[in-house]
């Protein structure tokens, strides 16, 4: 008799249990690295913030259903590497890169994780991608600048201003990523009517 109430028990328990909570494992946390560029979230301004509204606002809060694991290099070349590569090791789920500086080192870092890169110049002149409209490999990214974009920002603000007839751009063609803008007139004019 037993063995009946036994089976009744678990038909019944079965029968009013959530299926998905009894057949599912338990997600695992996304783990995002992000490397910074300045020395700390207080000297990286209003891009820090601005990273955590972002991730909030599509739903991401830090420590409950995603954790960033952020690495602030001060501008110092071997602390880019040092810290890129200590987050692929990591085995964080995507490695953001903010910054021309923070970009090259995460793409250095890692073949297989995928590399998200913000606030980059130039992508193509810094060899982070081979086409803007296809990536390739594992990075990718967005950028507010780019040498695809130099003649149509020119034709822009022509349209805006018509009876404009000169146009300087001062650049430090030393900074890295400022190759957008080496091609035109040696960098430093950008154009001249």
């Amino acid at each position: 008799m037993r063995r009946r109430e036994f089976i009744k028990a678990a038909l019944v328990v079965a029968t009013f249990s959530p299926l998905g909570a009894l057949a599912q494992p338990s997600r695992k946390i996304p783990r995002i690295g992000v490397l910074w560029h300045a020395g700390s979230a207080q000297d990286e301004g209003s891009n820090f913030p601005a990273l955590l509204k972002g991730f909030s606002d599509l739903g991401y809060i830090d420590g409950r259903n995603i954790v960033l694991e952020h690495r602030f290099p001060n501008e110092v070349p071997a602390q880019f590497e040092r810290m890129a590569a200590e987050l692929a090791a990591s085995g964080v789920d995507v490695l953001v890169a903010i910054g021309a500086n923070a970009a090259p080192y995460a793409k250095a870092a890692t073949k297989s994780i995928p590399v998200v890169f913000a606030i980059v110049p130039d992508p193509l002149g810094s060899n982070l991608v081979k086409s803007l409209a296809r990536p390739e490999a594992n990075v990718t990214g967005f950028s507010n600048s780019a040498s695809d974009l130099v003649g149509k920002r020119l034709e822009l603000l022509k349209e805006l201003v018509p009876e404009l007839s000169r146009v300087a751009l001062l650049v430090n063609s030393n900074s890295h990523g400022q190759s957008a803008w080496q091609g035109c007139a040696g960098g430093d004019a950008v154009a001249r009517r």
